[in-house]
């Protein structure tokens, strides 16, 4: 039976799948700039090394209430046909071969006259314990609402409520709303033009950071080649960056087995969607104090990497950020540093108001002596 591979996204409770053949590259969502007169799925633009990129809000596209972006959303580009966008999703997770026979293409309500306006999902997947909701893309990027599904989704505690809906909701959209669809509350366009106002002067840095670092990759053929990417994360309060070549996915710690005869830094073993996946605390290695973990964060997170044949996960505390750096900002290990954890940093830079490390952590795991001999 043939098998495509699609890129699977959570978006909103939902995991969605795409044919990985239409995606051309993936990013931390940048700051969106509004766009006036846009449809009201499209929340923005960015500057995509020279070329206007316009972005969905897939929320908004099936017809549901708008949320809040988070710094940890990404950006997936997508091209088709004649036509590229950008689909924001709150978690990429992987690709993954499915087979035809896995997938339903329609599915049977019992209800009469109930086909659906646009035909978004194209089927439903069979994959392991989960259910996958496969777009149309054709359908997804070219069709136009009807008349009758113009009006802006409302939350539920105010459907069916004519004078609320419409109103009290609007307080709750996003900034690139456009001022018709408000009705008789014009004042609420007031910071609309900012982009996610809710967040933190932290957070907004970051977007703001991330937009720059798209717009410049595209203003010269050298400027690009002599960028690195980084995934920025956060070790007891500091920033390290690891190179994202080597990076697999992000992913949250719900269950640890651990793995008796080993080292502290040996957290244990997750199933990773059947994979068996081992967890390690560089910490000790980086001469970093244990006591100084913040416990609520403690095995929540994890950056999964692959080193040559070496598949392990890095316990971190938290994931801030994907950069592109240029090396030339890139700056000596200070000497104040202690001499371990120099050998296994690669340099420093600026991220934000604090200096980030950058690890060199292929030495780390091939000789840093986190990896467990078999035989033990």
């Amino acid at each position: 039976m043939e098998t495509k591979p699609y890129l699977i996204f959570e978006q909103n409770g939902f995991l969605c799948g795409i044919e990985a053949c239409y995606v051309r590259e993936i990013f931390f969502l940048p700051e969106l700039t509004a766009i006036a007169e846009a449809p009201q799925d499209i929340v923005g633009a960015i500057d995509l090394r020279g070329e206007i990129l316009p972005v969905m809000d897939l929320n908004l596209r099936f017809g549901y209430a708008w949320q809040e972006y988070a710094v940890t959303d990404s950006t997936i580009v997508i091209e088709w046909q004649e036509s590229k966008v950008g689909i924001i999703a709150n978690q990429v997770r992987e690709v993954k071969e499915i087979s035809e026979d896995a997938i339903t293409p329609q599915l049977s309500y019992g209800r009469e006259n109930s086909e659906a306006s646009h035909h978004f999902v194209a089927g439903l997947a069979r994959c392991e314990a989960d259910i996958i909701m496969l777009l149309n893309l054709d359908s997804l990027i070219r069709s136009s609402p009807k008349k009758s599904e113009e009006s802006w989704p409302v939350s539920p505690s105010n459907a069916g409520n004519k004078e609320t809906a419409g109103e009290s909701d609007t307080e709750n959209l996003p900034w690139s709303i456009n001022a018709k669809l408000l009705g008789k509350n014009p004042k609420s366009l007031s910071n609309r033009h900012v982009f996610c106002p809710p967040a933190t002067p932290e957070e907004k840095a970051i977007f703001k950071s991330r937009a720059n670092n798209l717009r410049l990759q595209g203003e010269g053929e050298n400027e690009a080649a002599i960028n690195i990417s980084l995934a920025v994360l956060v070790l007891n309060g500091e920033y390290f960056g690891i190179p994202l070549d080597i990076v697999r996915e992000f992913t949250d710690i719900n269950q640890v087995t651990p793995v008796p005869c080993t080292p502290d830094r040996i957290v244990g073993n997750i199933n990773l969607r059947g994979e068996i996946v081992t967890l390690i605390d560089i910490r000790s290695v980086l001469n970093m104090s244990l006591n100084m973990l913040d416990t609520a964060n403690y095995l929540s997170k994890a950056i999964i990497v692959e080193v040559a044949d070496l598949v392990a996960g890095i316990v971190v505390d938290e994931i801030l950020d994907i950069i592109y750096l240029n090396v030339s900002e890139m700056a000596a290990v200070p000497a104040a540093l202690h001499s371990a954890n120099r050998e296994y940093l690669r340099g420093t830079a600026i991220y934000g108001e604090k200096m980030m490390a950058i690890l060199n952590l292929q030495k780390l795991l091939t000789k840093g002596g986190v990896v467990v001999d078999e035989e033990v």
